[in-house]
């Protein structure tokens, strides 16, 4: 099993406390860095049930999602070489069915910040959210067509939707609570949501949520969530049990200066 559960090594600098996944059978777990700079945990899954834990803390700056909308999109002849990758369709987010859906609705829309937005509130106002709508095989042009999908569909449409305007688009994995907002009286999950590369800089943005964030922690992120799958069995095995939790820690470590997530 290779598994992507750990904060993204941009985030390492933040960790609180060590950030360790552990298991009760005593299997011997190593870590690795895939093509896209995301830690891979790899063991031998053995007979029987296994549980996989990790609690941690780290500090966020306790702003919401960085705002830029003066960023400018790129002429793809300047774009580094990086990020041509998140131009071209992928798995989940097939550009070849979608670009003349996306050049029809927003190739009149100003480049940059204004049609990346554009393109979240459509996403957003699309697709309709829910649990029982989970399918792990749905794709961008699916979700387009039944209107439906998690958060996971939300960040594939929008982000194959800007890769048809030549955005270079990522999905992105990661821990997501409620804080700053009402909570939702729903068990908690990984949230998906994607960046788009303006102005020389990622970018997050949500088309689940729509409305900038705080304690966005990253995981992973790549193509799409093939890129990005929290765990990858070859061979038989089923989840029998799933537990997230985010929550903000008020304590006299940071008096004001960060908040705190665990």
């Amino acid at each position: 099993m290779i598994t992507m559960l750990s904060v993204r090594p941009s985030r390492l600098v933040d960790l609180k406390t060590p950030h360790r996944i552990v298991n009760d059978r005593g299997l011997e777990l190593v870590d690795s860095h895939d093509a896209y700079g995301n830690i891979c945990t790899r063991f031998l899954l053995q007979p029987g049930m296994t549980r996989l834990s990790c609690d941690f803390i780290i500090a966020d700056s306790g702003d919401v999602d960085r705002q830029s909308p003066a960023a400018h999109q790129h002429d793809i002849d300047a774009l580094p070489a990086d990020a041509l990758t998140f131009l071209a369709g992928s798995r989940y987010c097939e550009t070849d069915l979608l670009s003349g859906v996306a050049w029809g609705m927003f190739g009149h829309i100003p480049s940059g910040w204004q049609r990346v937005q554009a393109i979240v509130d459509f996403v957003h106002n699309h697709l309709t959210y829910g649990y029982c709508y989970a399918r792990s095989t749905r794709t961008a042009w699916e979700a387009y067509q039944e209107r439906v999908g998690v958060c996971r569909d939300f960040a594939h449409l929008a982000v194959a939707l800007c890769r048809c305007m030549n955005i270079p688009a990522r999905y992105c994995s990661g821990y997501l609570g409620d804080i700053g907002v009402d909570p939702v009286d729903v068990a908690m999950d990984f949230h998906a949501w994607f960046e788009v590369y303006l102005g020389g800089e990622w970018h997050s943005f949500d088309a689940r949520h729509r409305v900038p964030r705080i304690g966005r922690i990253l995981m992973a992120c790549g193509r799409d969530a093939a890129d990005t799958a929290l765990t990858t069995a070859f061979g038989p095995v089923q989840l029998v049990g799933f537990k997230v939790h985010t929550d903000e820690i008020e304590s006299a470590l940071d008096r004001g200066e960060d908040r705190m997530a665990a």
